[in-house]
């Protein structure tokens, strides 16, 4: 499981020209899941991104957490991040994992991180064709693999 965690001053996901989600100061994520993705993958980042300190405190220093702030959060399912660009110019997307893996996956690690961070999450729509805007606050870009634990 790979994810994308941007801090945002706001943040937007339009479907169709209408707005499913849309949030102020939090985080975007942008969640690329595979087929050996697992429930531990799921608790394990979402318990990373509600403790992660990347939040300014008084001395301007990045030392709260999206809990310590009580921030929002928006979750897109991307498999793009997923993107072999070994061979050629045009990516492979075979690690991504097939809708009926990635759904059921998307949808526990969104109810997860709403347990974490003990707030409602915010949405795409999986394997629409979305509209995605946000204000990177920073910017702070976090790339974060499950199988990869840097």
């Amino acid at each position: 499981m790979r994810a994308v965690i941007q801090r945002v001053s706001e943040a937007s996901v339009k479907v169709e020209e209408r707005i499913v989600s849309e949030i102020k100061k939090g985080v975007l994520i942008l969640i690329g899941i595979e087929d050996k993705d697992t429930e531990e993958d799921i608790r394990w980042l979402t318990g990373k991104i509600a403790r992660l300190r990347i939040f300014e405190d008084e001395n301007g220093v990045m030392n709260r957490s999206l809990l310590d702030v009580k921030g929002d959060a928006i979750v897109v399912s991307q498999f793009t991040l997923h993107a072999s660009t070994k061979k050629g110019n045009r990516p492979s997307y075979l690690r991504a994992a097939k809708p009926d893996i990635a759904i059921p996956l998307y949808e526990q690690f969104v109810s997860q991180l709403e347990i974490d961070i003990n707030k409602k999450v915010g949405t795409g729509i999986f394997g629409a064709d979305m509209k995605v805007s946000l204000l990177n606050d920073g910017p702070v870009t976090i790339l974060i693999d499950t199988k990869n634990k840097e």
